[in-house]
């Protein structure tokens, strides 16, 4: 067996995350009830949402501040009197309750279990990853959950993975395979730390950076057939 440990992706990858976004932000707006129409308040906070998390990954923010700016950002553009902090934290928790699973997710994990190590190291709050994790279908096949918030790095930094590493006592790269739908974080940060990667590109889309992948698949189950 070439490989110990699996590094897991979340959003995008096991859990669909678009579905979570918007069963959240549904229940937001529909809880503060904002004169803005829904689908123009979530077509821009969207946009906001998607330059936020690009800067964070670049080290710009940290989430503490992604958390806060959206919503800050959001209402200045909508000319919108709210507090944007306790509409924060209400999203975080609406997020938190969406453990909606991609095609194929479940299956994987439970297949993958007891073979490898399964460690899910994700880019996010950790209230929502963890609160997600815990009540997903998927949570017993999962040994660790390694948050960018708690590891004060974020894909594609060498930090992150580091951190897990040490967090899980593992020290051989070469039994390592991290698999994600990101290029820019999943894989470049797998590239950056020296392990082989996996880039789950369901969309057939194109790899435009150019990147040395070692592995890719269109299917999640398709991961069967390469280990």
């Amino acid at each position: 067996m070439k490989y110990e440990v699996i590094l897991l992706d979340a959003d995008g990858t096991l859990f669909d995350f678009e579905m979570a976004e918007s069963h959240a932000l549904e229940k937001l707006f529909e809880y503060y009830k904002f004169s803005e129409s829904y689908d123009i308040l979530t077509e821009k906070y969207k946009k906001i949402n998607i330059q936020l998390w690009k800067d964070l990954e670049l080290g710009k923010i940290t989430s503490k501040e992604l958390k806060i700016q959206r919503f800050r950002r959001l209402f200045s553009e909508c000319s919108l009197d709210a507090d944007f902090c306790e509409v924060s934290s209400a999203y975080v928790n609406f997020l938190s309750e969406g453990t909606f699973l991609l095609e194929g997710a479940e299956e994987l994990c439970k297949y993958l279990s007891g073979k490898y190590r399964l460690v899910i190291i994700t880019n996010g709050i950790k209230e929502v990853q963890y609160a997600r994790l815990e009540n997903s279908l998927i949570n017993r096949y999962i040994q660790h959950l390694i948050v960018s918030e708690e590891a004060n790095s974020q894909k594609p930094d060498k930090g992150i993975f580091e951190y897990t590493f040490k967090k899980i006592q593992h020290t051989e790269k070469n039994s390592t395979l991290i698999l994600g739908d990101s290029l820019s974080s999943d894989i470049q940060g797998g590239i950056n730390f020296g392990i082989d990667t996996c880039w789950y590109n369901p969309g057939h889309d194109p790899n435009i950076k150019g990147l040395p992948v070692t592995y890719e698949i269109h299917h999640l189950l398709d991961l069967k057939k390469i280990l």
